[in-house]
């Protein structure tokens, strides 16, 4: 019996992996084709062309949007992940006052699309002078993200064991030491998923950096995209040899971060 429920759990993730699996091996097949062509399903060709990557990075100017890419990432992460880490200690774990409704409001944040923010995010920036600098990205993110990101580390606080904390304030640690020194290392697989998942939002935002951004070459990586695309013809190849080097990035750090993430993943599953 247990055979059998173990045989169906592999087949069913089984399943799911190759469903997940399947459309990158498929990306990454059709990059090395040669240009000009639209390839059938997914075949590994006879003559792979892997100069079509350094086409790819020449036309789609990625030199450029990838320094643009890592500037906003670096301002928008740390600042996104300590914002968040902080909102969400005090109201997962410290008795804030209205803390029901502060959380109420932010989970309601968690059903705004980023589409319906874009008009008036236009123009904030315009009244800012932000627009069509790096800025009309980088704080826009850091907000759109945060309903998310303070709802995630404040589940985590809440599982915290309160005793923990009783124990510091007994040894004489106040509301800071106890953040930093207590709960922050605890805290760490939770922060480092939170900052992979900030990463690949921001990485791979095209909507918010093609409409507050006229200069694409201070827009994200995404932005490359469109390079690709002319007005009566696509070049299928080079449009999938840039998206695998857009995602290449993320795909590095999370198999550098994955022991974390998968850590975080599984902490509310067993005490």
């Amino acid at each position: 019996m247990n055979r059998g429920i173990q045989l169906r759990e592999r087949v069913i993730l089984g399943a799911m992996m190759a469903i997940s699996i399947v459309p990158f091996v498929g990306v990454l097949f059709t990059s090395l084709h040669p240009q000009g062509i639209v390839p059938e399903g997914i075949s590994w060709p006879a003559s792979p062309q892997w100069g079509n990557y350094l086409d790819a990075w020449s036309i789609g100017n990625i030199g450029e949007l990838l320094w643009s890419s890592t500037l906003i990432v670096l301002a928008v992460v740390p600042v996104g992940v300590l914002v968040c880490t902080m909102a969400g200690f005090a109201l997962g774990h410290l008795r804030t006052p209205g803390r029901a409704l502060i959380s109420t409001l932010f989970l309601a944040g968690l059903a705004v699309p980023f589409e319906s923010a874009i008009v008036p995010l236009y123009y904030q920036a315009e009244a800012l002078g932000t627009l069509n600098t790096r800025w009309a990205i980088i704080l826009p993110m850091i907000g759109l993200l945060a309903p998310f990101g303070v709802f995630w580390m404040s589940a985590h606080f809440r599982g915290v064991p309160s005793a923990i904390s009783e124990a510091a304030r007994m040894d004489g640690a106040d509301t800071i030491r106890l953040f930093l020194h207590v709960h922050l290392p605890l805290a760490l697989p939770a922060i480092s998923t939170l900052a992979l998942l900030q990463f690949i939002s921001t990485w791979n935002q095209f909507l918010v950096a093609s409409v507050l951004v006229d200069d694409p070459g201070m827009r994200t990586m995404a932005g490359a995209l469109g390079a690709f695309q002319g007005e009566h013809r696509t070049d299928v190849v080079l449009l999938c040899a840039g998206a695998v080097t857009i995602m290449l990035p993320t795909v590095l750090l999370f198999l550098f971060l994955q022991r974390r993430f998968v850590t975080a993943l599984l902490a509310g599953a067993v005490k």
